[in-house]
């Protein structure tokens, strides 16, 4: 990542993260890759969404107006990083134990005013129970 970081100044204040136009310009064509969140890039490049937002709208001529600051050179400690779109993880099914698995069922403790009710309902019935649910919250 292509930054200067964060610093507290002499009197305490802190001052604002600047990235370079390659930085943003790089993580913009990331977002603009089809199927890839813009929320997903910004955790992976530690930015803030809705900033990241503000530039592909500043980039694609959405924005109400793009903002401009001086960004001063990057340390030439700091690599350049290469840029990929996120993999979605991928769904692994497990199978259960059933012999270990306890009996699963629902169970509801309700007060409404003076009565209070505790019921029991196997989850195998858990539509019956939603509208019997409903039907007594009426």
């Amino acid at each position: 990542m292509n930054t200067t970081t964060t610093e507290n100044s002499p009197f305490g204040r802190r001052r604002r993260r600047q990235y370079s136009p390659e930085f943003k310009a790089e993580v913009i064509a990331a977002c603009q890759q089809p199927g890839v969140s813009i929320a997903a890039i910004a955790l992976i490049h530690h930015l803030n969404a809705n900033l990241l937002r503000r530039w592909v709208g500043e980039a694609e001529g959405t924005s109400p107006k793009p903002i401009t600051r001086r960004i001063a050179p990057a340390p030439s400690s700091m690599a350049p990083v290469a840029l990929t779109a996120p993999v979605a993880p991928a769904f692994v099914p497990i199978r259960l134990d059933e012999a270990n698995s306890r009996p699963s069922g629902i169970r509801i403790e309700i007060q409404r005013g003076p009565q209070s009710v505790s019921v029991s309902w196997p989850t195998s019935a858990a539509t019956e129970c939603a509208a019997w649910l409903r039907e007594w919250l009426k």
